[in-house]
């Protein structure tokens, strides 16, 4: 890690313009085919860049320590270079040659990307999930009729929309997220703008809106064809030859879970498209919100800016510097200083003769600093409704209590005894059993028989000299002076 932070060296020193000239100068030259460069071509390369940009600096002699400072960040590779030599003297001399790094290379296109970023570039795609769609549904047909190569296109080309669609959506919601927060906003520029904003905001949530089912019904078609097939003709077709098959396999399968996943939800969790839905909806809810705030200050002329300027005069026409100093506390509350002290957990750790200015601070909740209360539970949140997680959890407990009656029949036809009892029948003799012993009654000092049931079979307990025993799968159970008898209740039938 240390390594490449290392590669951004070169913006943190006072020259570095001078260097992002020479990075560009070989970035000129890589783009024609020259890969291993002087520092003679370097120089003409940055002559060629003056005569079309006023910006770029004069570089003297020490271009190649630049260079050499450069290799050592290890932005570009150092080479020696014999062949560039044309006499014994300048062989003996230094003939080094220079070329991008990969990784310096990175760092330079992702400066020269902060470098040429704008503001006002940030969009949301609303023609994407047409694309999607088709691409979805071409993905299909490909993977259905065998055609590996159009299986491979397909999922890479929508790899790539996928990836561009997520990284608009996240510049977009951060850029609005600034402006509606922003107090130095300038709410001339955002009046200006503000049709088009709510007008694109719209247009996106609608498609999104008319799109979205079509696009879950599209990657269940797909996993229709088979998903393991797709990927397995998707790592054949993939031509990067530093990845092993599995290394491509791996690869391709996080691919399209990720694709997946954002059109698809998993019970209890939204999807990716449903949640750049609901951002959306906020952001649409917090521009409506700015906009009332700004209209209803330009339509009364008070707003922040000229509450302080007023405050200024205010204070500036006082008549003496105490009555100045009264007024900008009570203008800015500083009279109201609330003092707060705990204690620490172990008081060993601090000696008692520490004052408080030399003793460590002591932690303290946010809500009492802020309003001075003790900190409560809050207010109960709100109950989230999840119609599918309740619907499953009435179809488990269907289908639990079908296999209890099941286990109940089995025990009333077969008998608890001379057999081994399941895991289930096991359970239903269990919870007849509980119920049983604590319905018996006693007379004349002695434990008479006593009867568990539930709206399937009746269970008895008949006193018995010799007592009985049940096998289940965890060992005998034992009922001294007791034999079980069950039987279906009365008004049941068995299918």
């Amino acid at each position: 890690m240390g390594d490449r932070f290392r590669l951004f060296n070169f913006t943190h020193r006072d020259d570095y313009v001078v260097y992002l000239w020479v990075l560009r100068a070989m970035d000129r030259l890589r783009a024609v085919h020259r890969v291993q460069v002087g520092s003679e071509d370097v120089a003409a390369a940055m002559a060629e860049l003056a005569l079309a940009h006023d910006g770029v600096p004069m570089v003297d002699g020490s271009l190649r320590g630049r260079l050499d400072a450069l290799a050592a960040d290890g932005i570009v590779h150092r080479l020696e270079d014999a062949s560039r030599a044309g006499s014994l003297e300048r062989y003996r001399n230094r003939q080094s040659v220079y070329q991008f790094s990969e990784l310096g290379y990175r760092a330079f296109t992702a400066v020269e990307d902060v470098l040429a970023a704008r503001v006002r570039d940030a969009n949301l795609s609303r023609l994407v999930f047409s694309d999607i769609l088709d691409d979805l549904r071409s993905l299909a047909a490909a993977n259905r009729a065998g055609d590996e190569e159009q299986v491979y296109r397909r999922i890479s080309r929508l790899d790539q929309v996928m990836e561009d669609m997520v990284r608009r959506s996240a510049r977009f919601h951060v850029t609005l997220g600034e402006i509606v927060t922003s107090t130095e906003a300038s709410p001339e520029l955002f009046l200006r703008y503000k049709n088009a904003l709510l007008t694109h905001m719209t247009d996106v949530m609608a498609e999104l809106d008319r799109h979205l089912p079509r696009l879950h019904r599209a990657v269940l078609d797909v996993e229709a064809t088979g998903v393991a097939t797709m990927l397995v003709r998707a790592a054949d077709a993939d031509d990067r030859p530093f990845l092993s098959p599995g290394e491509r396999m791996e690869d391709w399968k996080r691919r399209w879970e990720v694709l997946r996943a954002w059109f698809t939800a998993e019970p209890g969790a939204e999807s990716g498209a449903a949640e750049l839905r609901r951002a959306t909806r906020a952001a649409v809810s917090g521009v409506v919100a700015l906009l009332r705030q700004l209209t209803e200050a330009q339509r009364g002329g008070v707003n922040r800016a000229s509450e302080l300027r007023h405050l200024a005069e205010w204070i500036c026409d006082t008549p003496d510097e105490d009555a100045a100093y009264a007024l900008a506390a009570a203008a800015f509350n500083l009279g109201s200083a609330r003092h707060m002290g705990g204690a620490y957990d172990d008081v060993e750790q601090i000696s008692p003769r520490a004052t408080w200015w030399d003793a460590p601070g002591v932690e303290v909740a946010l809500t009492p600093f802020r309003t001075g209360r003790q900190a409560g539970p809050g207010i109960p949140q709100p109950v989230r409704v999840d119609p599918r997680r309740r619907a499953d959890l009435r179809r488990e407990q269907i289908a639990a209590r079908a296999a209890e009656r099941r286990a109940a029949r089995s025990l009333a036809e077969r008998g608890p005894h001379g057999r081994a009892l399941d895991e289930a029948e096991t359970r239903v003799l269990l919870a007849l059993l509980t119920r049983a012993l604590e319905a018996r009654s006693v007379v004349s000092g002695r434990l008479g028989s006593g009867d568990g049931s539930d709206d399937t079979v009746v269970l008895r307990l008949v006193p018995h000299s010799a007592g009985s025993s049940v096998r289940t799968p965890h060992g005998l159970l034992h009922l001294p002076g007791f034999a079980l008898e069950i039987a279906p209740r009365a008004g049941t039938a068995h299918a």
